[in-house]
């Protein structure tokens, strides 16, 4: 009786133990999601910049193998970074606390490749998908922040041609995604367009062959951009300003660099920062990535130093990388020219 009841409390113990610890997993997985995940992809996994990863119907079919993989291969030249330095505990951790939100075991797929007609796949897509995922597959445009997308559509259609994506999905998932569709999304069951699961096969097998998203190659750019003037101070702020105008630019305000950080009338008057817009390209660049606010409106610091009157901006160039936004990219590209004009025609 004694020994049993000391097994007894041997494995309460344990089962305590157990449970202990699995909370503190999960508890970890929250810290770690909201650390890593929830700001674009919101606290409670209901989207925003990214896509929601709460939606049952994505929940039912994303097995922990394609999030881990996800996680660890990110999206090449979208908004989802990868996350390589992440410990595997922590990547399984997050992986918890995503599944709990919907209470649904995740499915165990077979790994092996599915055999379909390619050829009749591409008819498929064109007739069915095209409209969401584009020709090529590289999915919607903008974010998944509804200013940043068409208003009528209620979520962004992923890029199908992205490395991450096919590296980290199965033949299996993506056909099981055909057969279920996904609620709360335009994408439909293909069985509710008449279509059958040997369509799903060949829907697949084209899929696999869709030409690669390359990822971007990243320039080594310098985080600002910096000129000299041979012009006296005032000389070089009229200039300044003068060639903002002239790009359709509006200058919104102008302050000391140390303004608010002195005494009133203390501030030095050779540091100086003018603030500028455009409304129409700030309209554009919200609309391809909100994030963009983060370094808007956009600014130039004026500064006399000992060598001289000095122009310095930062670098929208070397910025677009921090956003892993394609789109991002070739405005920034942009920005940069305007930025280099507006300074070499206050200097020269």
């Amino acid at each position: 009786m004694k020994k049993q009841i000391q097994y007894l409390f041997t494995v309460l113990a344990l089962m305590t133990a157990t449970t202990l610890v699995a909370q503190a997993d999960h508890s970890d997985g929250d810290e770690l999601y909201q650390q890593h995940c929830a700001a674009c992809h919101g606290s409670d996994g209901s989207g925003g910049v990214g896509v929601p990863l709460n939606l049952p119907d994505f929940l039912a079919v994303a097995s922990d193998d394609y999030l881990r993989k996800t996680v660890r291969n990110g999206r090449p030249g979208r908004v989802m970074p990868a996350f390589p330095l992440l410990s595997e505990d922590e990547v399984g951790a997050i992986i918890q606390t995503v599944r709990g939100w919907s209470g649904v075991p995740p499915p165990d797929y077979d790994s092996k490749p599915l055999k379909g007609d390619a050829v009749r796949g591409k008819q498929l897509f064109t007739q069915y998908c095209v409209a969401c995922h584009g020709e090529r597959g590289q999915g919607g445009e903008g974010t998944g922040v509804t200013f940043s997308r068409p208003r009528e559509a209620p979520i962004m259609a992923p890029a199908l041609n992205n490395p991450g994506f096919q590296q980290s999905v199965s033949d299996a998932m993506l056909k099981a995604t055909l057969l279920r569709g996904r609620h709360g999304t335009p994408m439909p069951s293909i069985t509710e367009l008449g279509l059958k699961e040997g369509d799903a096969d060949d829907l697949v097998a084209w899929l696999r062959q869709l030409p690669a998203d390359s990822a971007p190659v990243r320039k080594s750019e310098s985080p600002v951009i910096r000129m000299e003037s041979s012009y006296s101070f005032e000389e070089t702020l009229d200039n300044l300003k003068k060639a903002i105008s002239a790009r359709n630019f509006r200058v919104i305000r102008e302050q000391t660099l140390d303004s608010g950080f002195v005494e009133k009338n203390k501030e030095s008057r050779r540091q100086y920062i003018v603030y500028f817009c455009s409304f129409s390209f700030l309209n554009e660049a919200l609309s391809i990535d909100p994030r963009v606010g983060l370094f808007l409106p956009c600014r130039v610091t004026l500064q006399e130093t000992e060598k001289g009157i000095e122009l310095v901006t930062i670098n929208p160039e070397n910025l677009s990388h921090l956003f892993n936004n394609r789109e991002l990219d070739k405005a920034c590209e942009r920005m940069h020219r305007l930025y280099t004009e507006i300074l070499e025609e206050a200097t020269l």
